[in-house]
């Protein structure tokens, strides 16, 4: 039956070098240290990048913004339309005033997380952008 062996360990040899050579340092420059730099110093693709991020952000909180009027601005609408519901009395209540006047905050409380959530991604899409290595 044939044993394992270890070498025995020894002196311990030189160093062993790393060769460094100019291609490898130009090369280690990556894509996302030059859109950094694109965006510092305002050349027409960080403006290209920078404009997307902002109108990404501004569709964010148009389609928001329509959502909150549609569901508060509705509800009169809806009133108007149809008197019974709006005659309607729940735990002794209009349903308006249930509506308008309890509701209409949890509601708001929602759209702003979402909004908050939704922007945070927005940015956090534009940040891996950024920084992608380049292919």
């Amino acid at each position: 039956m044939p044993i394992d062996r270890q070498p025995e360990p020894g002196p311990p040899g030189p160093p062993r070098r790393t060769r460094v050579v100019l291609a490898e340092v130009a090369r280690s420059d990556t894509g996302a240290e030059r859109t950094r730099a694109e965006l510092s110093q305002q050349t027409q693709v960080g403006e290209a990048l920078l404009r997307g991020l902002i109108r990404a952000q501004l569709a964010l909180a148009l389609r928001l913004s329509l959502v909150v009027g549609i569901g508060l601005g509705g509800l009169p609408l809806l009133f108007a339309i149809a008197p019974e519901v709006g005659a309607a009395k729940l735990f002794g209540v209009n349903l308006p005033w249930l509506l308008l006047g309890l509701a209409a905050f949890p509601f708001l409380v929602a759209v702003g997380w979402a909004y908050v959530h939704l922007a945070e991604r927005n940015e956090q899409d534009f940040i891996d952008v950024v920084q992608r290595p380049e292919r």
